[in-house]
């Protein structure tokens, strides 16, 4: 990890919890730490040789590993004394002389402060006194008074300088200051699921302590480390920290260690948290890249494989934008490039625009959330070759003011040599008078002043106001930007904005509300257009229903009470599957019977849902030794694996490959149409002996018997529609890019105003808009790519690499 001695200070307050197991722990803040450093098989020997496994850490951490803390605030004081608080200190923030003096580097600026130091020092330059003037000819007429005002000059451009660096200094050091002050606020918004007393809470993750008991799910970002306790097919993506692409399967028996920083891919389960704030993994290593600017500049080619990566991003997607120069760029912390999609989560990595029409490369990043502090100084000395040329708009201006400074220094040297000529011509071949010795210093201090003039064209041709007015017009742009909720870092963002032509938005949480509910169901061979009154439903397949939506969920996912009376219920977890538990609430039951009857330890196998299985599927052990599955996913997908489905009176009967179909075109087509997002819920009964071979997924997740196409909602946000609008006269396409079905895509872009009946558009899904832009051998051809991006406005069932194709 590097050099550790700048760590000294932080061993020496954490040494007195080595001493002493502080407040009754039986494990100090170093053992975690250096538990923490084991990986895999040697992690899980260390971990049952020194404290007896997982229960025996979590007995010494005071903690249960099924009830989690209690709410003592005198016990989580005493954890966060002794084991350190889940922040991270942000670097030192730049003085406000510091910022000035990064201000003065300015090329523009350099040039007006040698001007003006040349010009402040000539002014009280005298020659001799005692020189005859009548015999120096011409150069005796100085104007009366000129010698006591020359100062001025000088003194007004200096004060042009310091009004620029000062401004400029000020708007940096304002800004800055504005962010630490969201940076908080960002980190107060973060909320992790943790078990205090028993109960699922969500606490801010500033507030998460050792010992507490987390949830972990799908698409989480881990804000601390912990050891997993219980996991179902859990996967984590550890690049950020390893450099290593391929996920890493997390289980109790083989590695069960998690670390902060790294993103859960698939599946669920709960750890203890082991290391919060700056005994974290990720803690360690800003800790490191904080020691110091000689350390980090040596520490630098080591940490570019792995640790650079290692930033939090607290944003979810907004939007992706491509300019008119065919780049990609952010809006505040909004792309799509280099991004990888998680469950509403993304993590986005730095983009870079390259120089197009002679300006200078633009390099962006996102807002970092405050847990990882300042990660980006090392990136920002690398581009602070100068300031003005970060961005496309002032690399433009730069090349601006650069050609004009030209033709200024090529205007102020003809005027020189114009006034030299002159006064040569004049003084010693019209007055034909001889150079007299004395009058040297006479004839200097006018070619002197010949220069001085040289020198104020040139100043005032180069405009040294542009940089600081497109500075303030920017910064101005970025408050109002911010009364909007659009959280801008870098000014580059705004002129990203003013320069975009397209907009590629994501569907769900984006252009919807992202709170879904039920609101038709197919069952027992009727469509209900409305959720049915239970006492209409067979009593078999509602039980069923019942019983598959509440196991076959993550268990994190739950409707808790509005905060505020009147208030719509609080929808915790995964969308789809807070849906779907609406509906058993609609029904008139409830899902926590169930679940206490059948709790999550007691889940015989989990298939957890990914992109590539589309579905999620549960396995309980029936009081018999018989086995049943729950499956729930895509209703076009599940209906292919069913051969079987519940009729009017709960029994199952054959299910045809014409009856789906009808079922697609009677059913499924019509909740499409309407906007709605169509699960399947299905199960399957398997037999206790022999047991089934749970590996051959291909085999067990097949032969279904469907229960129900559930219909759900995600409503459009009212202000989308006028948005868009506004949008489109403005010269804007907006593009819908969803995973969602393609009726049901159509549908919500019709409503948002994307599409507009009549018009002619494109409407296609990922599979036919690869078979339209790549050729035989699978590449992205550009004309054929030409002949579909013009009129496409909705591309459905997309993968993150066909979002990444288009925008690129």
């Amino acid at each position: 990890m590097g050099d550790m001695s700048n760590s000294s200070d932080f061993y020496a307050k954490n040494q007195r919890s080595e001493n002493n197991h502080a407040g009754g722990f039986g494990v100090s803040v170093l053992e975690l730490r250096s538990l923490m450093e084991q990986r895999a098989t040697e992690a899980v020997v260390r971990v049952q040789e020194e404290y007896g496994g997982v229960e025996g850490l979590c007995s010494r951490l005071n903690t249960s590993p099924t009830e989690g803390l209690t709410s003592s605030q005198a016990d989580l004081d005493k954890r966060r004394e002794v084991y350190g608080e889940n922040t991270i200190p942000p670097k030192k923030p730049k003085t406000f002389l510091e910022l000035v003096w990064e201000a003065l580097q300015d090329v523009t600026l350099i040039i007006l402060e040698v001007a003006a130091v040349v010009s402040l020092g000539l002014s009280f330059y005298r020659p001799p006194g005692d020189t005859s003037v009548d015999s120096c000819g011409a150069a005796a007429g100085g104007e009366e008074g000129e010698g006591e005002a020359g100062w001025i000059e000088g003194a007004a451009i200096l004060l042009s300088v310091v009004c620029v660096v000062l401004v400029t200094a000020f708007n940096d050091w304002s800004k800055e200051k504005q962010f630490r002050g969201l940076q908080s606020r960002i980190q107060q918004e973060q909320k992790f699921q943790v078990v205090r007393d028993g109960q699922v809470v969500q606490l801010p993750v500033a507030d998460l302590v050792v010992g507490d008991i987390a949830q972990i799910k799908y698409g989480d970002l881990l804000p601390t480390d912990g050891i997993l306790i219980q996991g179902n097919d859990l996967k984590i993506d550890e690049s950020s920290l390893t450099g290593e692409s391929d996920h890493v399967k997390k289980d109790t028996e083989h590695d069960p260690m998690l670390l902060s920083g790294t993103h859960v891919m698939e599946g669920s389960g709960r750890m203890v948290v082991t290391a919060v704030g700056v005994n974290s993994q990720t803690g360690i290593i800003f800790t490191l890249l904080g020691a110091g600017t000689e350390e980090e500049e040596l520490k630098e080619k080591k940490d570019e494989d792995g640790l650079r990566n290692a930033d939090h991003t607290a944003s979810h997607p907004i939007a992706t934008i491509t300019t008119d120069g065919a780049s990609a760029g952010n809006i505040g912390n909004a792309t799509l490039i280099n991004g990888k999609m998680q469950d509403g989560n993304m993590e986005i990595n730095q983009t870079k625009v390259k120089k197009q029409d002679g300006a200078a490369a633009m390099e962006m990043q996102p807002l970092k959330s405050a847990e990882g502090g300042e990660p980006d100084e090392k990136e920002k000395r690398k581009v602070n070759v100068s300031k003005k040329d970060k961005s496309v708009l002032q690399g433009k201006l730069t090349k601006l003011a650069v050609q004009i400074g030209k033709a200024g220094l090529l205007m102020s040297s003809i005027t020189v040599i114009m006034l030299v000529l002159t006064f040569v011509i004049d003084t010693f071949v019209v007055q034909g008078l001889p150079w007299l010795t004395e009058c040297t210093p006479i004839y200097i201090q006018y070619f002197v002043k010949f220069f001085i003039v040289g020198v104020t064209v040139l100043v005032v041709a180069v405009p040294e106001g542009l940089p600081l007015a497109v500075t303030i017009s920017l910064a101005y742009s970025v408050k109002k930007m911010m009364k909007d909720n659009n959280l801008v870092r870098h000014l580059d963002a705004c002129e990203t904005m003013g320069n975009a032509t397209a907009i590629c938005s994501d569907k769900t949480g984006t252009l919807t509300t992202n709170r879904m509910t039920a609101v038709q169901c197919y069952i027992a061979d009727v469509h209900h257009k409305v959720v049915p009154d239970p006492g209409a439903l067979p009593p078999k397949s509602l039980d069923v229903l019942m019983h598959a939506i509440s196991i076959n969920s993550a268990y994190t996912s739950k409707i808790l009470p509005p905060d505020i009376e009147g208030g719509l219920p609080k929808q915790v977890g995964n969308k789809t599957e807070c849906g779907l538990l609406g509906l058993v609430l609609d029904l008139k039951r409830d899902y926590q019977p169930i679940r206490k009857q059948m709790p999550e330890e007691l889940l015989y196998k989990v298939y957890t849902f990914n992109s590539a299985r589309k579905s999620m599927s549960t396995v309980v052990k029936q009081p018999d030794g018989s086995y049943r599955m729950y499956s729930k996913g895509a209703s076009e997908i599940m209906l292919k694996k069913c051969n079987r489905i519940l009729n009017e009176v709960g029994e199952p009967r054959v299910f045809r490959p014409r009856d789906r179909d009808e079922m697609v075109k009677k059913v499924i087509e019509p909740m499409a149409c309407e906007g709605l997002r169509t699960i399947c819920v299905a199960y399957r009964d398997f037999p206790a002996s022999p047991e089934p071979l749970w590996d051959e997924e291909d085999l067990i997740l097949n032969d279904l018997i469907a229960v129900s196409v559930v219909g759900i909602e995600d409503p459009v946000r009212p202000e989308v529609p006028d948005a868009i609008m506004k949008c489109q006269h403005a010269g804007i396409t907006v593009r819908m890019v969803t995973g969602d079905n393609i009726n049901t895509a159509r549908a919500i872009a019709i409503k948002c105003g994307i599409i507009h009946p009549g018009e002619d558009f494109l409407c296609i899904d990922g599979k036919e808009f690869n078979r339209r832009i790549r050729n035989e051998k699978g590449e992205v051809e550009q004309e054929r790519m030409d002949k579909v991006w013009p009129k496409l406005r909705v591309l459905a069932r997309s993968s993150p690499t066909d979002k990444h194709t288009l925008v690129k």
